[in-house]
């Protein structure tokens, strides 16, 4: 485990020299504000359930997001129990410090099982979607609050969990119940 926190740490750095100022911190503010608690993640699927062309998307969208946060959250961080690195390394902070365990990124998982279900019911959000995710998963690299494996791993659950509620949604039928199509345009 000393080595991937060594390459952490060396990524981290290299982004702090290579892009630290001013404009920089207020945009990875902003991204980290807009991932906080999947707010905008969760709204998003709301919204998307009030129209019958988008409601199978916001369905999954909601159930992959909730299925993140159960795993990732709840279970995985408590058992790995892995520090921040502001709290390993000495650095200015960007943003208010997080409270809670590193590993996984929550930002991170709970973006990409959003933009994973939208990518996989209605790609005309989809890839908007992914490259918000994408921008808000390496905000909290530039914040210091989250390693490169954090948000890697983070990435990596967030798709696995949308892969799997949408193949429930298919299985059920719940995508049939409501007259959806897979890879709406």
């Amino acid at each position: 485990m000393e080595w991937i926190t060594s390459i952490d740490f060396a990524i981290l750095d290299g982004i702090q020299k290579l892009m630290r100022c001013e404009f920089w911190d207020a945009v990875m503010k902003v991204l980290s504000y807009l991932g906080e608690a999947g707010a905008v993640w969760i709204i998003l699927g709301i919204v998307l359930l009030f129209f019958r062309k988008t409601r199978v998307a916001g369905i999954a969208v909601l159930a992959s997001v909730a299925l993140s946060v159960i795993t990732g959250e709840l279970i995985i961080k408590n058992i790995v129990a892995r520090p921040r690195p502001f709290q390993e390394h000495q650095i200015v902070m960007n943003i208010k410090p997080p409270h809670g365990y590193s590993f996984p990124s929550a930002h991170s998982s709970l973006g990409f099982s959003a933009a994973t279900s939208l990518m996989i019911y209605f790609r005309k959000l989809g890839i908007p979607a992914l490259i918000l995710a994408a921008l808000i998963a390496f905000s909290r690299l530039y914040n210091f609050v989250h390693y490169p494996s954090d948000v890697i791993c983070g990435i990596i659950l967030g798709i696995l969990c949308a892969l799997f509620v949408c193949w429930a949604i298919r299985k059920t039928g719940i995508e049939n119940r409501l007259g959806a199509k897979k890879h709406q345009n």
